[in-house]
């Protein structure tokens, strides 16, 4: 029988296929000795797990109340079930005591707990007691997979046309799909701009996050529908619906050939102002959409993409290769790569050894900061791009800048490392690559005219920006409607980076999913901004908005919204706008 399920459209298309339950699976266990002065750090270890874990089931039970009333009730029963063994149950209690008492890691002491726990309830002549051993193996799994930081399997040998169905996924989950099998995903949780949100689009994935209910109501083998255009997961669905939707497909094929003309245009508005389009970068794999859709280049090259899904710190050597296959595609077009950013939903299993939970906080060890407290990481990037520089030009962005100290001891690392090289012998750019900023958190906007004396360009990451202004955690479904690009505190932000970039004579872009949405563009284009970088699939719809509007009147009236106290009448004044055409 055909279900619905409701979340948030993260990343538009129609996706058709077999549903793939991606379980959470456990990690291969292996018992070891704790000595002495480690045990206490091991229960802290456990003891971070379990909060984890409770944090998990916390966030499903606030989607639980999203569902009808009485799934609704029954699965917050479930769910509370399974917070109460989290919270000093003898599962707890066992682990801890093996952990003292016979000096062994966390996961093997939870094995051995879950074991004796499983030969009691098979004891018992009792069906429905016996039948809460599986409660207590799921939520130990949880307690397992967070204590291993393997959280699931990587997706090989899906079949073709799989839909991937999770309770979450990280964006390193998100970069191991492969496209060609994938037909789309959906989840119980996260929210529109969170990484793995801005990874599905970079990947062209339908996807739906967000979406209560369908752990537990979608079967492996089901024929499932990804509508990523309107948020929406369809379950078995009828042949009136199928066919509803194959139409959709289709429309939205031949909305993308009558925009391939596009391609080889340049980016005029209706009045003669040029405006340059690049293209984000969340994998090497995307350089021929990023070719095919007209990029002129890559204005934002997350390089943290090198750092996940492996267990060792990539070389220069790595490193290298990379930057240099990605310029000779880009045959003379400039590659922006930003230096390491880990934190946050972007998880790196080499670091998180040194830097703990610090480097999973969104305010913690992160961005630049993190590439200081590490020179030995910087100088590896900073060597592998100085050789890369010699096939193509490239630029040097530093992420998470909060003042003209980190780009002072950023610059003069560079040039200590350029010097370094030249003595080896070695060829690099002179002059070095431009070195800019992104411009993401309050405090470095409102430093801009200082930061703009010391670097060479700025990126505003209008994602980033929108968060710290509006303490709103873009990854949390829970809280995604607070995030609003288009809150007057964020719009002063953004215009005051760009007139002290302007002011400064260097180049400033904006690289958030702004930049992709038709919708803002004549809003930033009449802030003064005229480098945007998106999403590559998005590039052709952007220029066709670009060549309907004039700039003088985007101007106009960006200068009536600046003046604007709420983000409704802002939003308001904006489509309406946008619907006249921007004449």
């Amino acid at each position: 029988m055909e279900q619905i399920f409701d979340g948030l459209g993260v990343s538009g298309g129609i996706g058709f296929g077999i549903a793939h339950i991606r379980e959470s699976g456990v990690c291969e266990i292996n018992e070891y000795c704790i000595p002495n002065d480690h045990i206490d750090g091991e229960l802290v270890r456990l003891e971070n797990a379990l909060e984890k874990s409770r944090d998990q089931l916390a966030k499903l039970r606030q989607k639980a109340n999203q569902l009808p009333p009485a799934a609704a009730e029954e699965l917050g029963f479930l769910l509370d079930a399974h917070l109460h063994m989290l919270k000093g149950s003898r599962l707890v209690r066992g682990v801890n005591q093996h952990i003292r008492d016979y000096k062994i890691n966390a996961e093997a002491a939870l094995q051995h707990v879950l074991d004796e726990i499983s030969e009691g309830f098979k004891a018992l002549d009792d069906a429905y007691i016996a039948s809460r051993q599986s409660d207590v193996h799921q939520v130990a799994a949880r307690v397992m997979r967070n204590l291993c930081e393997e959280p699931h399997q990587p997706f090989n040998d899906l079949p073709d046309n799989s839909v991937i169905i999770a309770e979450e996924l990280t964006p390193a989950d998100t970069a191991l799909m492969n496209p060609k099998t994938v037909a789309g995903f959906t989840t119980v949780l996260g929210g529109p701009e969170s990484h793995t949100a801005i990874m599905a689009r970079a990947l062209g994935l339908p996807a739906v996050l967000g979406a209560a209910g369908v752990i537990g109501a979608i079967n492996t083998g089901d024929t499932v529908i990804i509508d990523g255009d309107a948020g929406r997961v369809v379950v078995n669905p009828s042949d009136k619906t199928r066919s509803f939707y194959q139409r959709r497909a289709i429309e939205n094929e031949e909305k993308k050939k009558r925009l391939a003309y596009l391609k080889d245009r340049e980016a005029l508005t209706k009045d003669g102002v040029r405006v340059t389009l690049k293209a984000n970068m969340e994998l090497p794999v995307e350089i021929d959409n990023i070719i095919n859709n007209g990029a002129e280049g890559v204005g934002l090259l997350r390089s943290e993409f090198m750092y996940m899904n492996r267990d060792s710190l990539p070389d220069e050597h790595v490193q290298y290769n990379t930057f240099k296959e990605l310029l000779e595609r880009l045959d003379g077009k400039p590659l922006t790569v930003r230096t390491l950013d880990i934190g946050g939903d972007k998880t790196a299993k080499s670091l998180i050894e040194d830097f703990g939970n610090s480097i999973c906080s969104p305010l913690g060890m992160r961005g630049i900061r993190l590439s200081l407290n590490r020179p030995d990481i910087l100088e590896t990037q900073y060597r592998a791009l100085l050789r890369a520089g010699q096939h193509g030009p490239v630029k040097i962005l530093l992420p998470m800048v909060t003042s003209i100290n980190d780009v002072r001891q950023a610059r003069l690392f560079l040039q200590q490392i350029a010097d370094k090289m030249r003595a080896e012998g070695m060829d690099i750019p002179d002059p070095l690559p431009p070195l800019g900023a992104m411009i993401e958190v309050p405090g470095a906007a409102l430093s801009a005219d200082a930061l703009a004396r010391v670097c060479d360009f700025f990126a505003i990451g209008s994602n980033d920006l929108t968060m710290y202004t509006l303490a709103t955690d873009r990854a949390d479904e829970q809280v995604a409607h607070l995030f609003d690009p288009l809150h007057p505190a964020v719009l002063r932000l953004i215009q005051f980076t760009t007139q002290a970039a302007l002011r400064n004579n260097i180049p400033v872009s904006l690289c958030g999913e702004m930049a992709g949405n038709p919708r803002f563009t004549a809003l930033l284009l009449g802030l003064g901004i005229r480098d945007l970088s998106m999403s590559a699939t998005n590039i052709p719809k952007i220029k066709q908005r670009i060549l309907e509007m004039a700039e003088q009147s985007a101007v106009q009236r960006a200068n009536i919204i600046m003046d604007q106290t709420d983000s409704g009448r802002i939003a308001m004044l904006l489509d309406d706008f946008s619907d006249r055409g921007g004449f």
